[in-house]
């Protein structure tokens, strides 16, 4: 099964999911769960793991994917116990960190999918 191009656009759409779901955790909209930060519960570390992994994992941008996602999600974590201790101005600053990771993300699933074109 290789991977096509609605699959990344699909994995880009799932970070953006992450980053919708924790603005709303720090905006008070839903409360944060641990499975929000979870590589494994993650959806787009879900999509690491059953569809990329599997075929795709000599890919030096899955495995850099992988660690950038584990940092966001790290990040998030953090902003989220930020939040609960009432920073919530500091916590919400902290989004563009968020941004930033999902560039890196977003790049790196653009580089794998010109390499396995």
């Amino acid at each position: 099964m290789d991977i096509t191009n609605l699959d990344f656009q699909q994995a880009r759409i799932k970070q953006v999911l992450f980053k919708s779901r924790l603005r709303s955790v720090l905006y008070g909209v839903r409360e944060a769960d641990d499975a929000l930060f979870s590589m494994r519960e993650n959806p787009l570390g879900e999509w690491l793991n059953t569809v990329v992994k599997p075929k795709y994992s000599t890919y030096p941008e899955v495995r850099e994917i992988e660690r950038v996602l584990q940092q966001m999600l790290m990040a998030g974590q953090s902003l989220v116990r930020q939040y609960q201790r009432g920073q919530l101005e500091e916590s919400r600053t902290g989004l563009e960190q968020i941004d930033g990771y999902a560039e890196q993300i977003v790049a790196l699933l653009q580089k794998m999918e010109q390499a396995s074109a």
